[in-house]
């Protein structure tokens, strides 16, 4: 199930977003991050949109959609899903990437675009590409992988018109 986070959700996002972080394989933050940090970063307010997946009561996953660049760029959206070790393989990123497509159009944008996915991402790059979105181009090495060394950083682009 995917609903709006509530602020009361943050103890079950906090430990997805701080492996995913630290592990330092699919998102370029800083693995330094601190927990305050990384909440004003994730719970993002209105017009943006947070959700998270549960099973249960348990926060399997959680995303975060918002405008991608201001003024003439308003028209794009972009979003950050993360799912917990545990969940992952099970179908939490494909459901939170189809609520975050059924958002971008029931809010009007021409367009999704991912910003920095990285290139050994295999796993999101499928789901991404199944849904249709192709990658307009790569940043070459713009990622430090802790096993792969430098890779890529994709941009992938959903057009939604």
């Amino acid at each position: 199930m995917i609903r709006e986070a509530r602020a009361a959700d943050w103890p079950g996002i906090w430990p997805i977003v701080h492996d995913v972080v630290t592990e330092q394989r699919t998102f370029p933050y800083d693995p330094a991050m601190t927990e305050p940090d990384a909440r004003r970063m994730w719970l993002l307010g209105p017009p943006a949109r947070v959700v998270v997946a549960l099973d249960g009561d348990r926060v399997t996953g959680t995303a975060n959609m918002y405008t991608n660049r201001p003024g003439p760029g308003s028209h794009v959206a972009s979003g950050s899903l993360m799912v917990a070790k545990e969940a992952r393989g099970a179908g939490v990123g494909r459901a939170l990437t189809t609520d975050l497509i059924a958002w971008a159009r029931r809010s009007g944008f021409a367009a999704i675009q991912f910003n920095a996915v990285v290139d050994v991402n295999l796993p999101a790059i499928r789901l991404y590409e199944s849904l249709g979105f192709v990658t307009l181009g790569t940043a070459p090495g713009a990622f430090r992988h802790p096993s792969a060394g430098d890779v890529g950083l994709r941009i992938m682009w959903l057009d939604l018109r």
